[in-house]
């Protein structure tokens, strides 16, 4: 079963129809939406400062979602795909977001909706990355806009991962 404890008084707050991975961490001042998929070794850590995630989203394998104590809490809106082992740290990500695989999201950093943020990509603290495009690099730059094809992926992935999360629910 999954870590889920209450830290400060606050317990995470989890919506209908979510996967909870049975090796997953939820600490502190969490609110999960519905129909979320939280992936095996991911831990989210809403200890010193609050972590919202919409409905739709999937935080995969061994992601880490944080903040910084006494300033910034971190916002994840609906139809995020988290990829593994990215680290989100005390900033915003608007709907129909892709952070890829082992990419780093840093404090104050805002990414707007439709965006690809690049694997392996480091968004630098207090950025802006504008809606519509991909970013990539290290620090994270804008590369390209989105084609048609990767903005219908943004639609689908999240869907997918309902379907893959509905096979450990059976």
């Amino acid at each position: 079963m999954a870590t889920i404890l209450a830290v400060k008084g606050k317990l995470p707050q989890i919506g209908s129809d979510c996967f909870i991975a049975p090796n997953s961490t939820l600490v502190g001042d969490i609110t999960i939406g519905d129909h979320c998929s939280i992936w095996f070794n991911a831990v989210v850590r809403g200890d010193v400062n609050y972590i919202r995630i919409g409905d739709y989203s999937n935080i995969q394998d061994n992601v880490t979602i944080h903040g910084t104590y006494e300033k910034n809490g971190t916002d994840v809106g609906n139809y995020v795909n988290i990829g593994h082992n990215a680290i989100i740290h005390g900033c915003v990500i608007d709907d129909y977001v892709l952070i890829g695989m082992g990419a780093i999201v840093m404090d104050k950093a805002h990414i707007q909706s439709n965006v690809i943020i690049a694997a392996g990509s480091v968004v630098l603290e207090n950025s802006i990355s504008e809606g519509g495009f991909l970013y990539a690099g290290v620090p994270a730059k804008k590369i390209k806009p989105l084609t048609d094809e990767q903005l219908n992926l943004l639609k689908k992935l999240p869907h997918n991962y309902v379907l893959y999360s509905s096979w450990f629910m059976e």
